[in-house]
């Protein structure tokens, strides 16, 4: 544990002034800590509490995908013997998905969510200001309000949390209704023919299996081998198996050149077409475009106040969220540490902690839980396959498929596996893989053995309920005991 940093700078009333710029899930958890620690807290908001993590982006498109796997549920139910018929009971009907009412229900969660955030932030005396912020210097932001009046705002901790926003292309410029963001699907008034979505990183193979889900056609146009390059190798082939399984065309080394929109000799939209680098041109009704994203770091005055940003636009940060500007820091996907909710939330807490003087324990990103939400889903934490290889670790491996698991058998579960990483000679858990259904929910028990550095033993001889999915987590360890 390292001591906080306190600046030494109060004003009368003896409390730290913290303003925070952006309110999302780094901004607003930093906000709930600096308020427990006694600082007076003010957010500058442009974009609505919780940012784009609650309103256009982990959200809407959770609750979109855990819609379509509803849908899978119910095409799983036949499988076990339990069909839907009609009312009077002599006819099979097939569940549908309707779009706007799931897109109604989508944005009305977030919605909810976003006011939750706002009561929360009310009940702890944090201001929330609806505006664009300036970073004047380390001691003044300029909150450009929504109402046009602008306010300085003296501050002894600044708190930059401004997020990032999809990555558009001169070429495949998106027009919100047939060339879309991931911020943009929500507002479709029909489920898309045929969906093109270009990118299979996480994003683009999260929502190319949720619209096949909800009966779309999809296409997922991959520039890599293989659907997900970043993650486990294994895993990665089990989803994109699935996705080809279940109707998805993906087109593998592929890496779109352009995307225009069709129309005809009235001008009428009717469709897209997406050409690819090696001339093939792909037509659909639709085109999500998933190619990443960039940090929301211009116009902030970061540069001219002294905050150093790396040749990306990205906000550089030390481990306790530190920027090049004393008494500024930074967290959450404008510093492009690792895009995910859950380690904007600690940058943010991290940083406060720090800055009030409270004990604080520097970001620690091997110990970090990650899920992909595809179906099956894919969670991970700490060591991965590629991370052995290239830095030659001494690690004992071993995948246990989840098929064996008699309660996947009762679930009808026949894709996945538990896969885990133990350090030579000590037998500690140094990460794993988790490929099933709500492995989001099954990675918790890997992830605290993993942060408490527990041995194989100590995690195979741990009590799991029979039969259950965690079972697996258990006889993998199992298979690890013993000498190397």
């Amino acid at each position: 544990m390292t001591c906080g940093n306190p600046r030494g700078k109060h004003h009368m009333n003896g409390r730290s002034q913290v303003v925070i710029v952006g309110g999302g899930p780094g901004g607003y958890e930093a906000a709930l800590v600096a308020a427990h620690l006694g600082g007076q807290v003010i957010v500058v908001d442009r974009d609505g509490l919780g940012g784009a993590a609650v309103l256009t982006d982990c959200v809407p498109s959770k609750t979109l995908i855990s819609t379509a796997d509803y849908l899978g549920e119910l095409a799983v139910a036949a499988d076990l013997g339990v069909h839907l018929v009609d009312h009077e009971g002599d006819e099979m009907v097939a569940a549908h998905a309707n779009l706007p009412e799931i897109n109604r229900r989508v944005l009305d969660l977030a919605g909810a969510q976003s006011e939750d955030i706002a009561r929360r932030l009310a009940e702890v005396g944090v201001r929330v200001v609806a505006g664009s912020a300036y970073l004047l210097d380390a001691g003044h932001v300029r909150a450009d309000r929504a109402d046009g009046v602008a306010e300085v705002l003296e501050a002894d901790v600044v708190l930059l949390a401004t997020g990032a926003t999809p990555r558009v292309m001169a070429s495949a410029l998106p027009d919100g209704e047939r060339i879309l963001t991931w911020q943009q699907i929500y507002a479709l008034p029909h489920l898309p023919e045929h969906l093109i979505v270009v990118g299979s990183g996480v994003t683009g193979a999260e929502l190319a299996q949720a619209y096949l889900g909800l009966g779309a056609q999809v296409t997922l146009v991959s520039s890599r081998e293989r659907v997900l390059p970043g993650e486990d190798a294994d895993a990665a082939t089990v989803i994109e198996e699935v996705f080809r399984r279940r109707g998805m065309t993906v087109l593998s080394r592929s890496r779109m050149q352009a995307a225009e929109v069709v129309r005809d000799a009235a001008g009428v939209a009717t469709g897209v077409a997406v050409t690819l680098e090696d001339g093939r041109v792909v037509e659909g009704s639709h085109a999500l475009l998933a190619v990443g994203s960039v940090p929301q770091t211009s116009g902030l005055g970061l540069s001219e106040a002294g905050v150093t940003l790396t040749e990306s636009g990205h906000i550089a940060v030390d481990r306790v969220s530190r920027t090049s500007l004393r008494g500024v820091y930074a967290a959450g996907d404008c510093t492009g540490v690792l895009p995910l909710a859950s380690v904007a939330a600690m940058q943010g807490r991290i940083a406060m902690a720090h800055a009030l003087g409270d004990a604080v324990a520097p970001l620690n990103l091997d110990v970090v839980s990650a899920n992909i939400f595809t179906d099956p889903e894919i969670a991970t934490v700490g060591v991965s396959q590629k991370s052995v290889e290239a830095l030659g670790l001494q690690v004992r491996t071993t995948t246990l498929p989840l098929a064996r698991n008699p309660r996947a058998k009762m679930l009808g579960i026949a894709d996945g596996f538990v896969k885990l990483f133990a350090e030579s000679g000590s037998g500690t858990l140094l990460g794993g893989v988790v490929v099933a259904p709500r492995a989001s929910e099954l990675i918790f028990p890997v992830t605290l053995a993993v942060t408490s550095r527990l041995n194989v033993d100590q995690v195979a001889s741990t009590f799991t309920v029979y039969p259950s999915l965690t079972g697996s987590i258990a006889e993998a360890a199992r298979r690890l005991h013993g000498p190397t």
